[in-house]
């Protein structure tokens, strides 16, 4: 996460999260995880320690760069996923029925895919 707090990362995630995703949703299989992520961690009756992991772990999805470059075939969001199951299961009680549910909408959502 950024120094100073989680509003880099929030603005990051909030500006970059949905050109990333419509880009990678066909060819990832944790895309509804990530989007239920995205609804958990900017909604604001999610508690602050929460947030702020989903948060951290949304910003590195949607850096171009990092640990394994996502244009890699397979292989390039394999980190990524591995960041966002890691703040997920760490976090999952807090991800409710009604983010999951906005997640499953969004990707049916054709203009998304």
């Amino acid at each position: 996460m950024a120094a100073g707090g989680g509003s880099a990362d929030e603005a990051r995630v909030r500006r970059d999260f949905w050109p990333t995703i419509r880009r990678v949703a066909r060819n990832v299989p944790f895309a509804e995880d990530a989007v239920a992520a995205y609804y958990c961690a900017l909604d604001r009756e999610t508690p602050t320690h929460v947030r702020a992991a989903l948060l951290g772990a949304l910003a590195y999805f949607v850096l171009p760069l990092d640990a394994m470059p996502d244009f890699l075939p397979l292989m390039g969001f394999a980190d990524d996923a591995g960041i966002l199951a890691a703040a997920i299961a760490a976090v999952r009680m807090h991800m409710t029925d009604r983010h999951r549910d906005a997640a499953r909408r969004t990707l049916a959502d054709e203009e998304l895919v």
